[in-house]
Formats: C-alpha cells, sequence, structure tokens
C-alpha cells in the first residue's frame, strides 16, 4: 500500500472550525482599546475546556524541527481538555488533525499552515499530530489542562500520511 500524500491547506478559522478556534488578532476577532488606549485587547479567542477535576495550566513547550517530506503515522488526544499552542518565535508550523471519534484514518487527517501569528486550539476529543515546527527549534506556549486522570491517547494510522515539500 503506497503512503497517502497530505495536501496543505490555509489555516482560516472557517476551516479548522470542526476541530477547535483558531488564536489570531485578526479582523473578525472581538476587540477595543484598553489600558488608557494603549493597548488593544483581543478578547476571548479560545475556548479553554477543563473537567471538574482538571485546571487549566500554562506551558512553554519547544519543539524540533520536522523534515519534509513528514511520515505522519500516529495521532493523539486530550480527553479531558482542550489544548492550545500559540507559537513564540513568529515561525510558521503544521497541523495535522482529524475529527473526535474512536477510528480515523490517513483520508480523514488535515494538514494546515499555521503562519508564525495564528495559535490553535484543539477542542477536547480533536486528535492531532504533537508540533510539526518547520526550519528551526519552536517555542510555543501551551495553555491546557492539568490534574488526575488519563488525558492522553494515542493512536497508530494503519495507512502513513505523507506530508510533502512546502512550495
Amino acid at each position: 500500500m503506497s503512503p497517502r500524500i497530505a495536501t496543505i491547506e490555509a489555516l482560516t478559522q472557517a476551516e479548522f472550525a470542526p476541530f477547535g478556534d483558531v488564536i489570531e488578532a485578526g479582523g473578525g476577532a472581538r476587540h477595543f482599546p484598553i489600558n488608557n488606549g494603549t493597548t488593544e485587547r483581543y478578547h476571548d479567542l479560545a475556548k479553554v475546556e477543563v473537567d471538574g477535576a482538571g485546571r487549566a495550566i500554562i506551558s512553554i513547550f519547544r519543539a524540533q524541527p520536522r523534515t519534509l517530506p513528514f511520515a505522519i503515522t500516529l495521532l493523539e488526544r486530550h480527553p479531558l481538555g482542550s489544548q492550545a499552542f500559540m507559537p513564540l518565535n513568529g515561525r510558521p508550523y503544521l497541523v495535522a488533525v482529524a475529527a473526535r471519534g474512536k477510528t480515523f484514518g490517513a483520508d480523514d487527517v488535515r494538514v494546515f499552515l499555521a503562519r508564525g501569528d495564528q495559535g490553535v486550539n484543539y477542542a477536547a476529543g480533536v486528535w492531532h499530530h504533537p508540533l510539526l515546527a518547520l526550519g528551526e527549534v519552536g517555542d510555543f506556549l501551551v495553555v491546557d489542562r492539568g490534574g488526575p486522570g488519563a488525558n492522553c491517547d494515542e493512536r497508530s494510522l494503519a495507512q502513513a500520511l505523507t506530508i510533502p515539500p512546502l512550495t
């Protein structure tokens, strides 16, 4: 069986909505001036989900860069809470996701190219690939769930999905 080749899509709120939120200070976001007009607040950009036993935590993840082409062979999900990633280095990165559910295959995985000023918030239970930094080591501010309980499931793909080089 030959590997499937991913189509890389631009990351937009409309296309990413089934998987969570796009975090960006864009014109579509509710925003308003604060601090006597010295700061513009882009308000309520993502829904942070945590179950009753957990709490929201903030971390920094340092991701090693991936070389393209790259084969996706597994995805993970966090059933007890959402997980948000905001790049701190201003560089683009890739996002690979599949809808909530117990089963998925290579044909169900969507791959998005995120700009360096866009973050993502995976809704609870959405399958996703671990960080896919491009070019250089990438630091990401992460907001997710801390607390008791098993909050990370991993599943292998029966058939790999290859992300081709960017054109």
